[in-house]
């Protein structure tokens, strides 16, 4: 690999995007600031006066040709991402340089990968959709989970946030789905995903510590559901996110995250419980840390330093679990970035 390789953060300016650029600093990579919004990269130009600025919007392809010219890989930081991975991906094929990104809505993942899968496989790029705490971590921690078990009858994925105070991003990106959805949850069982109306269940699901016992919003489905049946055999996926965070999610009075330390990171912490089983066995993974925002970007530069490193053999569009040996890779963000533990 290059000294010093440069990479493209599109949707740099984003709340994730400032920790991804500052995540590709401390690994000593040289950011290339880009995003469809002029104003608001040269806004970022008084707090990087070393970085080089490219802006370009998701429909004008020269320009995104511009953007990526001479980099070794583009993250994808810009949602709502049904309107930004298709021609950022587009973009990456053509550069044949390899594409990542945080995308955490269902069906823009499940786009991807239909509309996707052959022409990356065909052009030779590695592209890892989902690398987030949603869509990511999951994955990896249920790749984790399974060990050596290739199906498993039923996979539960437990999201314990203390509280969800979500970004911009995340109220546009939702905003999007919902319009896709007609209002409808989305769940997964008989092997395949499908929509339901009416309220989610409300359950108590037991969290390791520190969180304990806790309300949980059942059928809570997120985008590690799209990324873990992409590669493992099971039939029932069922999620649970802690009651206190979806209805910070729904406060109508809704607050952005503020940072409480220097690094921007807010107070907010996680832990995510995942649990494979089959037959009467039992198999799970367990991982904690603190702003599932911040921590997103730890967890998609290292994917990057190891797909631009060569460790990533199969081009295609894959996911976390599928690219990447899980365990190792969790391990690797411990400590500092994440607690992970196989029990």
């Amino acid at each position: 690999m290059q000294s010093n390789p440069s990479v493209v953060v599109y949707g740099a300016y984003g709340h994730t995007g400032g920790f991804v650029v500052s995540e590709l600093q401390r690994r000593g990579w040289t950011p290339i600031l880009s995003g469809r919004d002029a104003a608001k990269l040269d806004a970022l130009a008084t707090e990087y006066p070393e970085l080089e600025m490219r802006p370009a919007s998701v429909d004008d392809a020269p320009a995104l040709d511009r953007a990526l010219q001479g980099a070794a890989a583009v993250i994808n930081c810009a949602g709502p991402f049904a309107s930004t991975s298709g021609p950022v991906i587009e973009a990456a094929l053509r550069a044949r340089i390899p594409y990542l990104d945080v995308a955490a809505e269902i069906e823009a993942n499940i786009d991807t990968f239909a509309l996707y899968a052959d022409p990356a496989r065909e052009a030779g790029v590695v592209v890892v959709h989902a690398m987030a705490f949603y869509g990511g971590l999951g994955d990896l921690l249920a790749t984790a989970a399974m060990g050596d078990w290739t199906s498993a009858d039923e996979i539960s994925i437990a999201y314990g946030l203390d509280s969800w105070l979500p970004t911009t991003g995340t109220l546009v990106a939702g905003q999007v789905s919902r319009q896709r959805r007609d209002g409808r949850r989305v769940v997964f069982g008989d092997g395949k995903i499908s929509y339901v109306t009416g309220a989610a269940p409300v359950v108590e699901w037991n969290f390791p510590a520190p969180l304990g016992r806790q309300q949980a919003v059942s059928e809570f489905t997120m985008a590690d559901t799209v990324t873990i049946s992409r590669h493992i055999q099971v039939p029932e996926i069922r999620s649970y996110m802690t009651l206190a965070a979806v209805k910070d999610l729904t406060d109508p009075s809704q607050k952005a995250p503020t940072a409480s330390d220097a690094s921007g990171r807010s107070s907010q912490t996680f832990v995510v419980e995942v649990i494979a089983r089959r037959g009467g066995e039992e198999r799970r993974a367990v991982a904690s840390g603190r702003d599932i925002y911040a921590f997103t970007a730890p967890l998609v530069v290292e994917a990057l330093a190891r797909v631009v490193g060569g460790q990533v053999k199969t081009p295609g569009v894959l996911t976390a679990g599928e690219a990447f040996d899980a365990r190792d890779f969790l391990a690797s963000l411990s400590p500092g970035h994440l607690s992970f533990d196989i029990r």
